[in-house]
């Protein structure tokens, strides 16, 4: 496929050269400077809006691994992460609480379940039509 360029007429179109926009020095300096500040912006560590702890770690292992940790052993666990998270004013992420509630009831306390479904009732209310379903569950059983 060729292209058909037409020749223009002398003294027609742009008597000057074509240039760069950005040709000034400083300018360059400018986008230069601009781009490394938004690189450093962006390597910024933002603060973390939870206190995770260990609590990823397992939930891994408890579905992967089943039976590797026992229960006590995880909520030894999340109790000790509990603590920290108080000790430095953070939240522990949603669903916390309802796994520490769920350990709870598979060692068989029912009581100290209910009051952790309880208590991510509270704090995250998006679970309230869950955790009002397990709660139903251990009371009617």
């Amino acid at each position: 496929m060729s292209v058909d360029r037409k020749e223009r007429p002398a003294g027609s179109g742009r008597s000057r050269p074509l240039t760069c926009r950005y040709a000034d020095p400083m300018g360059k300096k400018r986008l230069l400077i601009l781009l490394l500040l938004s690189l450093a912006a962006g390597c910024a560590r933002t603060p973390q809006l939870y206190e995770w702890g260990s609590y990823e770690d397992q939930i891994y292992a408890m579905y992967s691994d089943t039976g590797k940790v026992p229960p006590e052993q995880q909520i030894a666990d999340l109790e000790r992460d509990y603590q920290v998270a108080r000790s430095e004013n953070k939240p522990v992420p949603p669903g916390y609480h309802a796994h520490l509630g769920y350990l709870y009831y598979q060692i068989g306390k029912a009581d100290q379940s209910l009051q952790s479904f309880e208590t991510e009732k509270e704090l995250y209310p998006e679970s309230k039509q869950y955790m009002d379903f397990l709660i139903s569950r251990i009371t009617h059983s």
